[in-house]
């Protein structure tokens, strides 16, 4: 039987559902050059993974709680419950290091912050009626998951110090007026992907209050967080969360490694009234007994034998790691400032975030596949273009490097060519088309 395009969910055919291939298939397709597209961990801290090592220290962790080395054998190999098995191990750290109050029974584990990020959509939207707000320019995993679901967007600017609060307020009020309120809100207040955003403390108190008063939930991604300099870590919302507003989404892909698909989060909203009361995280179960029906237990188990060998601690899992990405954020912008920032160049200009993966470059030209495909085949640097990130025109003439997977070398190397391929190409575009550079880069 051959099926019609017309005849499959519109999803399908959402550019923003193709992004993430399409960049896979230009690296295939130019693998000697300098990538700065993939926000991937370093693959120096993948050596010393020992899965072996870790899986031993969790069970004689479980031995230690009270079951035999065969009922603690046995859990690794069964479906185990789809809250997941290491709740508590994380709830612990979450405790110590973030100040997340949060009991074990109010974390589901997950796939991944990917399937978290589709179990909360799919539990808060049963109807239409409500739409989802995000930060412009947002993750594009939680646009797709989104669509997937047919729930509606709506986007919110985000500048260097976080989302618009004033253009969130006025949203609620418009969609409220509409008869469509903002069910849910998508943020993720610490050097988000792909803005780079850092949300200072009155900031965080603030959108509490709003969204607490404004009736919304809020959808905390906190998958970069530990990448902020030491002495410079800010509270979570979570941590700061009074009114039980947060459902806070976090990830081991980075603090631990990708391929164990481990994730978490927390959902304590109450759902009901006493007795027989429920929580959020109660049917994020349910909901994920219907989707992957549990997270692999081995893979949990490992996970939960890395953060034991590390005093249960979120930070000192993380500490080499965090070392590595502010070495490599300093070298991405000090290379920038060398090679693009003798004022030669005023159409090309850069943020200067203080964590994360990813710094914008804003162009006076279209930042658009074709730009792309010059550069990865004429000078041998990749990169990705920010129009996927937004839900309107605004990251059009803006690209994304990220400087996580790469060594110094690699960067410095990557900026030169980047150097000699964007003065040029803007150059000559700005000449094929007729125009002037225009007026705010002068």
């Amino acid at each position: 039987m051959r099926l019609h395009s017309s005849s499959l969910h519109s999803s399908l055919r959402d550019p923003v559902i193709g992004s993430i291939g399409f960049l896979n298939e230009v690296m295939n397709r130019y693998p000697e050059a300098i990538s700065f597209a993939p926000g991937a961990p370093h693959p120096d801290t993948l050596k010393d993974i020992d899965t072996e090592r870790y899986v031993s220290g969790f069970l004689d962790h479980l031995v230690q709680k009270g079951r035999s080395p065969g009922q603690a054998r046995r859990l690794l190999f069964e479906y185990g419950p789809s809250s997941g098995i290491i709740n508590d191990i994380v709830a612990d750290a979450l405790r110590r290091d973030h100040g997340i109050d949060a009991p074990a029974h109010s974390l589901v584990m997950t796939v991944g912050a990917q399937e978290a990020m589709l179990l909360v959509l799919r539990a808060l939207f049963r109807s239409a009626e409500g739409v989802l707000a995000v930060a412009n320019p947002c993750f594009v995993g939680i646009i797709g998951a989104a669509r997937l679901l047919d729930i509606d967007v709506i986007p919110v600017d985000e500048t260097d110090a976080g989302i618009d609060l004033d253009g969130l307020e006025q949203t609620c009020r418009s969609s409220r007026k509409a008869g469509r309120p903002v069910r849910a809100l998508y943020v993720a207040p610490d050097f988000s992907n792909p803005g780079a955003a850092h949300m200072l403390l009155g900031s965080r108190r603030r959108l509490l209050d709003l969204a607490e008063r404004e009736g919304f939930l809020v959808m905390e991604d906190n998958a970069y967080g530990f990448t902020a300099a030491p002495g410079s870590e800010l509270p979570p919302l979570k941590a700061l969360d009074t009114a039980q507003c947060v459902v806070h989404i976090g990830t081991f892909a980075k603090v631990a490694f990708p391929g164990a698909r481990v994730g978490y989060v927390i959902a304590d909203q109450p759902i009901g009234s006493p007795p027989g009361e429920t929580l959020l995280a109660d049917e994020l179960a349910a909901v994920k007994g219907m989707v992957t029906v549990n997270t692999s237990p081995l893979c949990q188990a490992v996970i939960g034998g890395m953060l034991l060998e590390h005093g249960g601690s979120l930070i000192e899992l993380s500490r080499r790691k965090s070392e590595i990405y502010q070495r490599n954020l300093t070298c991405l912008v000090d290379a920038l400032d060398r090679h693009l920032g003798d004022g030669s160049h005023p159409g090309i200009r850069w943020n200067r975030p203080r964590g994360g993966f990813f710094v914008r470059v804003r162009l006076p030209v279209p930042a658009d596949a074709a730009l792309l495909e010059v550069s990865a085949a004429e000078y041998g640097v990749l990169w990705t273009p920010m129009r996927q990130f937004y839900l309107d025109q605004a990251g059009d003439h803006q690209l994304r490097l990220s400087c996580s997977y790469l060594d110094p070398e690699q960067i410095e190397e990557g900026v030169r060519r980047l150097a000699a391929f964007l003065p040029e190409e803007v150059e000559r575009r700005l000449t094929a088309a007729g125009t002037l550079l225009p007026e705010e880069h002068q």
